[in-house]
Protein backbone atom coordinates (compact mmCIF):
# COMPACT_ATOMS: atom_id res chain seq x y z
CA UNK A 1 0.00 0.00 0.00
CA UNK A 2 3.25 2.21 0.48
CA UNK A 3 4.20 1.37 -3.12
CA UNK A 4 0.92 2.69 -4.51
CA UNK A 5 1.01 6.13 -1.81
CA UNK A 6 4.26 7.16 -3.14
CA UNK A 7 3.31 6.60 -6.62
CA UNK A 8 0.49 8.61 -5.75
CA UNK A 9 2.46 11.55 -4.30
CA UNK A 10 5.41 11.36 -6.98
CA UNK A 11 2.66 11.68 -9.98
CA UNK A 12 1.04 14.36 -7.66
CA UNK A 13 3.66 16.72 -7.11
CA UNK A 14 5.43 16.39 -11.18
CA UNK A 15 2.07 16.72 -12.59
CA UNK A 16 1.00 19.44 -10.03
CA UNK A 17 4.36 21.71 -10.53
CA UNK A 18 3.57 21.40 -14.32
CA UNK A 19 0.72 22.63 -14.44
CA UNK A 20 0.69 25.31 -11.78
CA UNK A 21 3.49 26.54 -13.57
CA UNK A 22 1.12 26.67 -16.70
CA UNK A 23 2.03 23.46 -18.65
CA UNK A 24 -0.43 21.29 -20.84
CA UNK A 25 -0.52 17.89 -19.69
CA UNK A 26 -1.74 16.86 -22.91
CA UNK A 27 2.22 18.00 -24.26
CA UNK A 28 3.70 14.67 -21.92
CA UNK A 29 1.39 12.11 -23.69
CA UNK A 30 3.39 11.08 -26.58
CA UNK A 31 2.76 6.83 -26.42
CA UNK A 32 5.41 6.12 -28.66
CA UNK A 33 8.27 7.72 -26.54
CA UNK A 34 7.00 5.21 -23.78
CA UNK A 35 6.80 2.54 -26.16
CA UNK A 36 10.65 2.95 -26.62
CA UNK A 37 11.73 3.59 -23.32
CA UNK A 38 9.65 0.80 -21.68
CA UNK A 39 10.35 -1.50 -24.86
CA UNK A 40 14.24 -1.19 -24.52
CA UNK A 41 14.06 -1.27 -20.42
CA UNK A 42 12.10 -4.63 -20.95
CA UNK A 43 14.49 -5.99 -23.57
CA UNK A 44 17.41 -5.08 -21.15
CA UNK A 45 15.45 -6.66 -18.31
CA UNK A 46 14.94 -10.23 -20.06
CA UNK A 47 18.62 -10.17 -21.73
CA UNK A 48 20.31 -9.15 -18.28
CA UNK A 49 18.38 -11.89 -16.52
CA UNK A 50 17.78 -15.56 -16.05
CA UNK A 51 14.15 -17.01 -16.62
CA UNK A 52 13.89 -17.79 -13.30
CA UNK A 53 14.75 -14.27 -12.42
CA UNK A 54 12.54 -12.43 -14.19
CA UNK A 55 9.73 -15.11 -13.34
CA UNK A 56 10.43 -14.59 -9.58
CA UNK A 57 10.78 -10.41 -10.19
CA UNK A 58 7.32 -10.97 -11.87
CA UNK A 59 5.75 -13.03 -8.79
CA UNK A 60 7.39 -10.91 -6.06
CA UNK A 61 6.27 -7.77 -7.24
CA UNK A 62 2.08 -7.99 -6.53
CA UNK A 63 3.45 -7.90 -2.66
CA UNK A 64 4.21 -4.43 -2.94
CA UNK A 65 0.81 -3.92 -2.96
CA UNK A 66 -0.31 -6.19 -0.78
CA UNK A 67 -0.66 -6.25 3.47
CA UNK A 68 2.81 -6.33 5.60
CA UNK A 69 3.36 -10.45 5.78
CA UNK A 70 6.07 -10.42 8.79
CA UNK A 71 3.74 -8.65 11.51
CA UNK A 72 3.50 -9.32 15.45
CA UNK A 73 0.69 -11.78 14.81
CA UNK A 74 2.87 -14.28 13.15
CA UNK A 75 6.29 -13.63 15.35
CA UNK A 76 3.65 -14.51 18.30
CA UNK A 77 2.79 -17.56 16.14
CA UNK A 78 6.17 -18.45 14.74
CA UNK A 79 7.45 -18.59 18.68
CA UNK A 80 4.62 -19.82 20.96
CA UNK A 81 5.44 -22.75 17.92
CA UNK A 82 8.32 -22.87 18.52
CA UNK A 83 7.77 -23.20 22.40
CA UNK A 84 5.40 -25.91 22.07
CA UNK A 85 7.95 -28.02 20.26
CA UNK A 86 10.86 -27.38 22.97
CA UNK A 87 8.54 -27.84 25.67
CA UNK A 88 7.80 -31.75 23.88
CA UNK A 89 11.71 -32.01 23.42
CA UNK A 90 12.47 -31.21 26.92
CA UNK A 91 9.23 -33.51 28.72
CA UNK A 92 10.21 -36.54 26.17
CA UNK A 93 13.27 -36.22 24.59
CA UNK A 94 14.27 -35.58 21.07
CA UNK A 95 12.90 -38.64 19.42
CA UNK A 96 9.26 -37.53 20.76
CA UNK A 97 9.09 -34.84 18.14
CA UNK A 98 9.83 -36.81 15.01
CA UNK A 99 6.34 -38.00 14.84
CA UNK A 100 5.77 -34.29 14.30
CA UNK A 101 8.41 -33.20 11.50
CA UNK A 102 7.11 -36.00 9.44
CA UNK A 103 4.53 -35.46 8.86
CA UNK A 104 3.59 -31.81 10.01
CA UNK A 105 0.44 -31.41 7.94
CA UNK A 106 -1.08 -34.62 10.63
CA UNK A 107 0.92 -32.68 13.54
CA UNK A 108 -1.36 -31.37 16.55
CA UNK A 109 1.20 -29.34 17.03
CA UNK A 110 2.08 -27.89 13.77
CA UNK A 111 -2.13 -27.66 12.82
CA UNK A 112 -2.47 -25.15 15.32
CA UNK A 113 -0.35 -22.47 14.03
CA UNK A 114 -2.06 -22.02 10.28
CA UNK A 115 0.41 -19.11 9.30
CA UNK A 116 3.44 -21.21 10.04
CA UNK A 117 1.92 -24.15 8.56
CA UNK A 118 0.69 -22.78 5.35
CA UNK A 119 4.23 -20.93 4.50
CA UNK A 120 6.38 -24.62 3.32
CA UNK A 121 9.66 -23.05 2.95
CA UNK A 122 9.65 -22.31 6.72
CA UNK A 123 7.57 -25.40 8.01
CA UNK A 124 10.72 -26.93 5.98
CA UNK A 125 13.15 -25.45 7.74
CA UNK A 126 12.20 -26.06 11.03
CA UNK A 127 11.65 -29.77 10.25
CA UNK A 128 14.93 -30.05 8.74
CA UNK A 129 17.04 -28.73 11.66
CA UNK A 130 14.83 -30.59 14.09
CA UNK A 131 15.39 -33.37 12.07
CA UNK A 132 19.13 -32.90 11.80
CA UNK A 133 19.04 -32.90 15.95
CA UNK A 134 17.10 -35.91 15.89
CA UNK A 135 19.01 -38.41 13.58
CA UNK A 136 22.81 -36.25 13.84
CA UNK A 137 25.37 -36.09 16.74
CA UNK A 138 25.83 -32.08 15.93
CA UNK A 139 26.93 -29.33 17.68
CA UNK A 140 25.55 -25.91 17.99
CA UNK A 141 28.68 -24.61 15.87
CA UNK A 142 28.19 -27.40 13.02
CA UNK A 143 24.27 -26.52 12.55
CA UNK A 144 25.15 -22.77 12.95
CA UNK A 145 27.40 -23.09 9.64
CA UNK A 146 24.70 -25.53 8.34
CA UNK A 147 21.98 -22.96 8.86
CA UNK A 148 24.19 -19.86 8.08
CA UNK A 149 25.10 -21.90 4.50
CA UNK A 150 21.30 -22.25 3.46
CA UNK A 151 20.35 -18.64 4.66
CA UNK A 152 22.86 -16.98 2.55
CA UNK A 153 21.89 -18.95 -0.61
CA UNK A 154 18.20 -17.99 0.32
CA UNK A 155 18.54 -14.87 0.76
CA UNK A 156 20.95 -13.87 -1.93
CA UNK A 157 18.34 -16.04 -4.41
CA UNK A 158 15.69 -13.39 -2.98
CA UNK A 159 17.42 -10.46 -3.23
CA UNK A 160 17.79 -11.12 -7.33
CA UNK A 161 14.70 -9.74 -8.24
CA UNK A 162 15.48 -6.41 -6.63
CA UNK A 163 18.94 -5.93 -7.99
CA UNK A 164 17.43 -6.98 -11.23
CA UNK A 165 15.00 -3.87 -11.23
CA UNK A 166 17.71 -0.98 -9.84
CA UNK A 167 19.58 -1.85 -13.35
CA UNK A 168 16.87 -1.22 -14.50
CA UNK A 169 16.24 2.05 -12.77
CA UNK A 170 19.64 2.90 -13.62
CA UNK A 171 19.49 2.06 -17.27
CA UNK A 172 16.17 4.01 -17.57
CA UNK A 173 17.60 7.46 -17.72
CA UNK A 174 19.88 6.34 -20.83
CA UNK A 175 16.82 4.82 -22.69
CA UNK A 176 15.00 8.31 -22.47
CA UNK A 177 18.16 10.00 -23.76
CA UNK A 178 17.45 7.41 -26.59
CA UNK A 179 14.00 8.12 -27.08
CA UNK A 180 15.36 12.39 -27.48
CA UNK A 181 17.64 11.67 -30.07
CA UNK A 182 15.43 9.98 -31.95
CA UNK A 183 12.60 12.80 -31.31
CA UNK A 184 15.38 15.34 -32.43
CA UNK A 185 16.36 13.03 -35.87
CA UNK A 186 12.57 13.73 -36.60
CA UNK A 187 12.80 17.11 -35.74
CA UNK A 188 15.59 17.08 -37.92
CA UNK A 189 13.91 15.61 -40.73
CA UNK A 190 11.09 18.29 -40.50
CA UNK A 191 13.30 21.90 -40.96
CA UNK A 192 11.69 23.89 -42.97
CA UNK A 193 8.37 23.23 -42.50
CA UNK A 194 6.27 25.28 -40.42
CA UNK A 195 7.33 26.25 -36.86
CA UNK A 196 4.68 24.81 -34.83
CA UNK A 197 5.31 21.14 -36.43
CA UNK A 198 9.25 21.61 -35.24
CA UNK A 199 7.99 23.08 -31.80
CA UNK A 200 6.05 19.87 -31.44
CA UNK A 201 8.53 17.69 -32.54
CA UNK A 202 11.62 19.03 -30.00
CA UNK A 203 8.48 18.47 -27.43
CA UNK A 204 7.87 15.22 -27.85
CA UNK A 205 12.21 14.59 -27.66
CA UNK A 206 12.38 16.45 -24.52
CA UNK A 207 9.76 14.53 -22.93
CA UNK A 208 11.17 11.51 -23.38
CA UNK A 209 13.93 12.62 -21.63
CA UNK A 210 11.55 13.66 -19.10
CA UNK A 211 9.94 10.14 -18.87
CA UNK A 212 13.23 8.09 -18.57
CA UNK A 213 14.50 10.52 -15.55
CA UNK A 214 11.20 10.17 -13.88
CA UNK A 215 10.41 6.42 -14.21
CA UNK A 216 13.48 5.89 -12.95
CA UNK A 217 13.95 7.79 -9.80
CA UNK A 218 10.45 7.71 -9.31
CA UNK A 219 8.99 4.21 -9.33
CA UNK A 220 11.67 1.73 -10.60
CA UNK A 221 14.55 3.15 -8.23
CA UNK A 222 11.81 3.24 -4.88
CA UNK A 223 10.08 -0.59 -5.68
CA UNK A 224 13.72 -2.23 -6.32
CA UNK A 225 14.47 -0.62 -2.30
CA UNK A 226 10.84 -1.89 -1.45
CA UNK A 227 11.72 -5.63 -2.64
CA UNK A 228 14.92 -5.25 -0.94
CA UNK A 229 13.21 -4.32 2.18
CA UNK A 230 10.79 -6.94 2.35
CA UNK A 231 13.51 -9.42 1.80
CA UNK A 232 15.59 -8.52 4.86
CA UNK A 233 12.30 -8.36 6.86
CA UNK A 234 11.94 -12.36 5.88
CA UNK A 235 15.70 -12.74 6.49
CA UNK A 236 14.69 -11.41 9.97
CA UNK A 237 12.00 -14.54 10.00
CA UNK A 238 14.26 -16.90 9.47
CA UNK A 239 17.14 -15.50 11.69
CA UNK A 240 14.79 -15.36 14.79
CA UNK A 241 14.13 -19.16 13.87
CA UNK A 242 17.53 -20.07 13.81
CA UNK A 243 18.51 -18.66 17.17
CA UNK A 244 15.66 -19.97 19.03
CA UNK A 245 16.66 -23.50 17.68
CA UNK A 246 20.08 -23.33 18.80
CA UNK A 247 19.44 -21.76 22.22
CA UNK A 248 17.26 -25.03 22.48
CA UNK A 249 20.82 -27.13 21.12
CA UNK A 250 22.85 -24.87 23.43
CA UNK A 251 20.22 -26.45 26.41
CA UNK A 252 18.24 -23.30 27.25
CA UNK A 253 14.48 -23.76 28.59
CA UNK A 254 11.88 -23.04 26.44
CA UNK A 255 10.52 -20.09 27.41
CA UNK A 256 14.61 -18.91 27.54
CA UNK A 257 15.01 -19.86 24.15
CA UNK A 258 11.73 -18.02 22.53
CA UNK A 259 13.17 -15.35 24.30
CA UNK A 260 16.48 -15.44 22.50
CA UNK A 261 14.49 -15.32 19.07
CA UNK A 262 12.04 -12.67 20.64
CA UNK A 263 15.47 -10.39 21.13
CA UNK A 264 16.30 -10.74 17.24
CA UNK A 265 12.87 -9.25 16.08
CA UNK A 266 12.66 -5.33 14.83
CA UNK A 267 11.05 -3.10 17.38
CA UNK A 268 8.13 -2.93 15.55
CA UNK A 269 7.35 -6.38 15.07
CA UNK A 270 8.59 -7.40 18.37
CA UNK A 271 6.03 -8.53 21.21
CA UNK A 272 7.13 -7.53 24.68
CA UNK A 273 7.95 -10.44 27.29
CA UNK A 274 4.47 -10.17 29.09
CA UNK A 275 2.49 -10.30 25.35
CA UNK A 276 4.43 -13.77 24.31
CA UNK A 277 4.30 -15.04 28.19
CA UNK A 278 0.40 -14.74 27.72
CA UNK A 279 0.33 -15.80 24.22
CA UNK A 280 2.71 -19.11 25.10
CA UNK A 281 0.12 -19.71 28.71
CA UNK A 282 -2.62 -19.36 26.29
CA UNK A 283 -1.76 -22.06 23.62
CA UNK A 284 -0.44 -24.29 26.20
Amino acid sequence: MTVLIGAIVVLSAVLGGYVLSHGEIAALWQPFELLIIGGAAAGAFITANPLKVSINTLRQLPRLMGKQIYTKVLYLELLSLLYQIFNVIRREGLIAVERHVDDPQDSDIFTRFPLIASNSHALDFICDYLRLMVIGDMTSYELENLMDVELETHHHEKMAPSHALAKVADALPGFGIVAAVLGIVITMQSLGGPPEVIGVHVAAALVGTFLGILLAYGFVSPMANALEHQVVEEAKFYECMKTCILATVNGMPPQIAVEFGRKTLFSDVRPDFYELEACVKGVR
